[in-house]
C-alpha cells in the first residue's frame, strides 16, 4: 500500500465519526420526533446523537424545521436519549451503494446486508433522490414483457418500462401473484423491495419464493412494518436507486415493491410527527407529492437505454377502489391489475378481475388481430358479470342477447385460461395461441 492510500485508511474512522466541534443539544422529545438547537443542517441530514448512558450513538434523520429548531426521526427507539444530550451532523446528503456485488443479496433500508453473507464492497455510491430523466429524451416502450402468466399476456399485456400496480385488499393474493412474477418475468435484473411488511415475509420470500436459483439475479432491500418510517422511507428510495443503476448499465430491470401504500403509510407517519395537516383518511400533503415522484423514477432510460419494468402492490383498505392511495396510483401509473376477493374466495387464481384491470401500453405492443382477440375476451367477461345475478337465478332467458348466450357458452373455458397454478409458467406465444383457440369458437 502506498503512503497517500496508507493515509486514507487512517483517515477513514475519524471521516466516519461525527464532528465532535460543531454539535447542538437535545431539548424536546414529542412523539416520534426530536427536536434540537444549537445545530444547523439541512432537510434529509444524517445526525447522530449521543447515548446519555454508553458510549454509543443514535442515527437519526433531519426531517423538518422550525426557525432555529430541528425535528429529527430517530433511525431505531431513542431510548438512553435525555435533556441536553449532545448531537452532530454526521452526512448532509443521504447516499445508497451500488454495484454488481449486490446481485444475489438481500440488505436493509440503510444498504447493509442482512442475509449473513459478509460485507458487500459497493463500488460506487450515489444520492437516494436519482436523477431526473428529461421526458423528452426517455425512450418509448415498444417491447412486449413475457410475464409467464396467462391472464396478463392475453388481456393485460405489459411492455419493459410500463409502470403497473397489483391493487387488492388485504389476503387476495398479492404477494402470490408478485411471487409468479418474479419467478417468470423475463428480466436481467430483478429488484424486490419488501416495505412495512410482516417480518416472516422476507424469509419466505428468499428461501420458498426466488429459491437458489432466483436469488442469483435478484436483489431484495427489506425493511419490515417493525422499523423507523424514516428507515423504510429510505428503503424504497433505495430499491428505486438500484434498479435506475443496472438499467443506466444497459439491462432490462423488473422492479417490485411490496407494497407503495406501506411507503404511503411511512411517509404519513413523518408528516404528522413534524405537524403536517392531515387530508384525505389523514394522509398529509406529502404523501401525495412523494407517490408520483418515485413512480416516475421507473421507465424506459434516456435514449432508450435499459428498461424499468415496475410493479407496485396497493392495498386498497376494506376493498374500497376509490382509496385515496389507490386513486392516486391509479393516476400515476401506467394501468393496473384489479384482484377481487370473490374470485379469491372461488379458489380462481389469480384473482385478476378484467372488471377495472387495464393495460395503458398495450394496443401499442399488439397487432389489429390479437388486439381484438383481448378486446373480445374482456367483452364476455364483463358481460357474465354484469348479468350474473340473472344468470344465476335463472331470470335470464337463452336467445335475448346473441352476447350473453355466448359469455355462458364459453364460461368455463375463459375461466380456464384466466386461471393458473402459481408454479406454472406459460409463456407469451402459449398464451396468445390459446386466447385464439377461444376466440375461434365465439
Amino acid at each position: 500500500m502506498d503512503n497517500f492510500s496508507a493515509q486514507v485508511e487512517r483517515l477513514i474512522p475519524q471521516l466516519r465519526a461525527p464532528n465532535t466541534n460543531i454539535s447542538g443539544k437535545i431539548v424536546r422529545v414529542v412523539g416520534l420526533t426530536l427536536e434540537a438547537n444549537g445545530l444547523a443542517a439541512p432537510l434529509g441530514a444524517h445526525c447522530q446523537i449521543e447515548h446519555l448512558e454508553s458510549d454509543t450513538f443514535i442515527d437519526a434523520q433531519v426531517v423538518g424545521f422550525n426557525g432555529e429548531t430541528l425535528y429529527l426521526m430517530p433511525f431505531t427507539e431513542p431510548a438512553g436519549i435525555g435533556p441536553g444530550a449532545r448531537i452532530w451532523v454526521r452526512s448532509t446528503t443521504s447516499k445508497g451503494g451500488l454495484g454488481t456485488e449486490l446481485l444475489g443479496r438481500v440488505v436493509n433500508g440503510l444498504g447493509s446486508p442482512i442475509d449473513g453473507k459478509g460485507p458487500i464492497q459497493y463500488s460506487e455510491y450515489r444520492s437516494l433522490e436519482g436523477t431526473q430523466i428529461n421526458p423528452m429524451e426517455r425512450g418509448s416502450i415498444n417491447k412486449i414483457l413475457d410475464t409467464g402468466i396467462k391472464a396478463i399476456n392475453t388481456c393485460l399485456t405489459l411492455g419493459q418500462g410500463q409502470r403497473i400496480g397489483l391493487v387488492a385488499g388485504s389476503g387476495v393474493g398479492k404477494s402470490m401473484l408478485m411471487g409468479m412474477l418474479t419467478r417468470n418475468t423475463e428480466a436481467d435484473v430483478v429488484v424486490i423491495g419488501l416495505i412495512g411488511e410482516r417480518g416472516r415475509e422476507v424469509q419466505e420470500f428468499v428461501h420458498q419464493t426466488l429459491g437458489e436459483e432466483g436469488l442469483k439475479k435478484a436483489i431484495i432491500v427489506a425493511s419490515p412494518a417493525n422499523e423507523s418510517p424514516v428507515i423504510r422511507l429510505k428503503a424504497a428510495s433505495l430499491t428505486h436507486l438500484i434498479a435506475e443503476y443496472f438499467r443506466d448499465r444497459g439491462q432490462n430491470v423488473l422492479l417490485l415493491c411490496d407494497s407503495l401504500t406501506r411507503v404511503a403509510h411511512a411517509q404519513r407517519e413523518v408528516g404528522l410527527a413534524i405537524g403536517e395537516p392531515p387530508t384525505a383518511k389523514g394522509y398529509p400533503p406529502s404523501v401525495f407529492a412523494l407517490l408520483p415522484k418515485l413512480i416516475e423514477r421507473a421507465g424506459v432510460g434516456r435514449n432508450g437505454v435499459g428498461a424499468i419494468t415496475a410493479i407496485y402492490t396497493v392495498l386498497a383498505e376494506g376493498d374500497d377502489r376509490s382509496d385515496p392511495i389507490v386513486d392516486i396510483a391509479r393516476a400515476s401509473l401506467d394501468g393496473q391489475v384489479m384482484l377481487a376477493r370473490e374470485l379469491a374466495d372461488a379458489a380462481h387464481y389469480p384473482a385478476i378481475d378484467l372488471t377495472g384491470s387495464i393495460s395503458r401500453i398495450m394496443n401499442s405492443l399488439l397487432t389489429p388481430e390479437l388486439q381484438h382477440n383481448a378486446n373480445r375476451l374482456r367483452n364476455l367477461w364483463t358481460l357474465y358479470q354484469q348479468n350474473k345475478d340473472l344468470i344465476q337465478v335463472g331470470a335470464y332467458e337463452v336467445g335475448v342477447d346473441v352476447d350473453i348466450d355466448m359469455a355462458i357458452q364459453l364460461r368455463s373455458k375463459i375461466n380456464e385460461l384466466l386461471q393458473q397454478d402459481s408454479e406454472t409458467a406459460v409463456s407469451l406465444e402459449k398464451s396468445q395461441e390459446l386466447l385464439q383457440q377461444l376466440m375461434e369458437q365465439a
